[in-house]
């Protein structure tokens, strides 16, 4: 029998962080439940909780850069709860690069008839679903 490779990718943000796990052969994405932290510290606490709980081998964290490629105060926000994040648990933590899943969340809410500006919380959970799918099929890990 092979040993599972779960996955789990972050859609960080001040008010919401949109999570996704991977399938135990690190093929298939899903969400899992938005989370609401009170700060940065209670942000990468929530998340080394569910490394443990889903016994990931790997964290993904969305790196929001700007459109043309650099660094933005959202860009140094992740960063630091990275930092954060990599003193509380052991595995690999992967920035990937989530420019436009956001706004590909969004859409694909508007085409599953949902309202994005009625359901933040949906709509962080899919970016980040779409940001392991797209790191999944990637081949990186």
């Amino acid at each position: 029998m092979s040993e599972e490779i779960r996955i789990l990718a972050i859609d960080y943000g001040t008010r919401r962080i949109g999570v996704a796990v991977s399938d135990p052969t690190g093929q298939i994405a899903q969400g899992l439940p938005t989370l609401s932290p009170r700060g940065l510290v209670h942000a990468a606490s929530l998340v080394a909780d569910l490394v443990r709980k889903y016994g990931a081998k790997t964290v993904v964290v969305g790196l929001p850069f700007g459109m043309h490629g650099g660094k933005t105060e959202a860009t140094k926000q992740v960063e630091k709860f990275i930092q954060k994040l990599a003193t509380l648990v052991s595995v690999p933590i992967v920035p990937w690069d989530e420019r436009l899943t956001s706004v590909a969340a969004e859409r694909a809410m508007h085409e599953m008839g949902g309202s994005p500006s009625r359901n933040r919380a949906k709509v962080d959970q899919v970016a980040a679903v779409l940001l392991l799918q797209g790191y999944l099929d990637s081949g990186k890990r």
